[in-house]
């Protein structure tokens, strides 16, 4: 069985037919979904769908993208919010300078908030980052030395030195669909060679479809795919690959067990 352990249950491409893309997931042997926010709007209905179906999981977080919408979100909303049994997580959060859609303190401002928000619950980070590597792992380190946290850098496309370095502060790696693209070559040598005991898998559904489902809304029954792909990559048997991202994401986010 596997886990995806980052989708978007409730994005458009998705939620239309949510029923349906729930029991595509479940025939193609997906276990668990965890269903992550980005923007405070959309937490009653990414917590809904957790309490709804009981394979499905949430977390409560401010997307980089958000942060100048969300300053009022603090780490207080957000320990209040974690508390309910369904949210597992922190996240997603993070640095996105690619797009800077938002002022890059604010980002880091709501970053910061988050890995305490971590701290305080218990429960584990969700880390978006693109073309912020330095700033991404200088404020881990920074953050982790004020008390330790535990968290997964989601969608994983940065350089092996940073999947190194999140790892040495006990990150875990979660590998989407990309990986599947021709174009990925760098992040197909990373991905082959992460320890198995750190490795998460996902769709980031509606998004990032693998080969062979380029074009269409990507959705948790993907991530079949993307384990099958890595697995050949990493010369393992899929179901090797499976059990070992299964085990690592109940280890992860405990608040499942």
């Amino acid at each position: 069985m596997l886990i995806d352990s980052h989708c978007h249950l409730n994005y458009k491409g998705l939620i239309e037919d949510q029923k349906n893309v729930l029991e595509r997931s479940r025939a193609a042997g997906v276990d668990l979904m965890l269903n992550i926010a980005t923007r405070e709007s959309e937490w009653d209905a990414v917590l809904g769908t957790a309490v709804r179906e009981p394979d499905v999981w949430a977390t409560v977080g401010i997307h980089p993208h958000e942060a100048d919408e969300h300053s009022h979100v603090d780490t207080a909303k957000l320990v209040a919010r974690a508390s309910h049994p369904r949210v597992v997580g922190i996240g997603e959060t993070g640095l996105d300078y690619y797009y800077d859609h938002s002022d890059r303190e604010r980002q880091q401002h709501s970053f910061r908030a988050h890995i305490a928000a971590c701290r305080e619950t218990g429960l584990p980070l969700i880390v978006h980052t693109r073309d912020a590597e330095d700033d991404t792992i200088r404020i881990m380190r920074d953050e982790m030395e004020q008390g330790p946290y535990s968290g997964v850098i989601h969608c994983f496309t940065a350089s092996g030195a940073f999947a190194d370095a999140a790892m040495a502060l006990g990150f875990y790696i979660s590998i989407s669909g990309i990986v599947t693209f021709k174009s990925a070559r760098d992040l197909q040598e990373t991905a082959a060679r992460l320890p198995l005991n750190r490795l998460l898998v996902e769709t980031d559904s509606p998004f990032l479809a693998p080969v062979p489902h380029r074009g269409k809304p990507c959705e948790p029954a993907y991530v079949a795919d993307t384990a099958r792909f890595l697995a050949a990559l990493r010369g393992e048997s899929v179901e090797q690959l499976a059990a070992a991202t299964s085990a690592n994401f109940r280890t992860l986010f405990s608040k499942v067990a």
